[in-house]
């Protein structure tokens, strides 16, 4: 693992450890998919929000097994990072499949329009939601990630830029700023 993708496997960690604790753990998924739901006006008895907690619970039982190497019922850094350089993300194709129910989950909550686009408001409000994004960050990972500059970015911009976030090392990517800027 090269030195890029180490720095960005750990923003992206700090990102599920929603309680700051050091882990991800269950609670962590089940509280981010809260807020976020919240953020956009669904209560618990919400089919999106059931449909989100239910995508983000797979995702979690899987890292859980992929990577949770000494059993304790929770993810260390060293574990998320490892869990990668053993091939958790083997292809792009694989990567696509599952991480679009987890973006078509997440678009049935934020895209209250359902026009299939985010506006900057959007984006700030469902990153800073859901990973705890600053403002100015989820303003900056938008300009990025609104390639054509038309004011909106789609599943298709957010797919492009999570799997060019993992299989990109270019710094002009959109990836690079998908959480905001790297720490060194």
């Amino acid at each position: 693992m090269n030195h890029f993708l180490d720095r960005k496997l750990s923003k992206r960690f700090r990102t599920f450890d929603d309680d700051r604790n050091g882990f991800i753990e269950r609670s962590d998924f089940e509280m981010s998919v809260a807020r976020l739901a919240e953020e956009f006006g669904h209560e618990e008895e919400s089919p999106a929000r059931q449909r989100l907690l239910e995508v983000c619970l797979g995702l979690w039982d899987h890292l859980l097994q992929v990577a949770d190497t000494n059993t304790d019922g929770r993810i260390s850094e060293a574990e998320y990072k490892a869990a990668f350089a053993l091939g958790l993300l083997e292809t792009t194709e694989a990567f696509d499949q599952s991480y679009m129910p987890y973006l078509s989950a997440i678009m049935d909550i934020v895209d209250q329009d359902q026009d299939g686009k985010l506006t900057v408001t959007d984006e700030i409000r469902w990153t800073g939601a859901m990973m705890h994004l600053s403002e100015q960050d989820a303003r900056e990972v938008f300009r990025h990630l609104d390639q054509d500059a038309d004011g909106f970015i789609t599943t298709r911009d957010l797919l492009e830029a999570i799997r060019g976030y993992y299989f990109d090392d270019s710094l002009d990517s959109p990836g690079y700023w998908l959480l905001g800027p790297l720490d060194s």
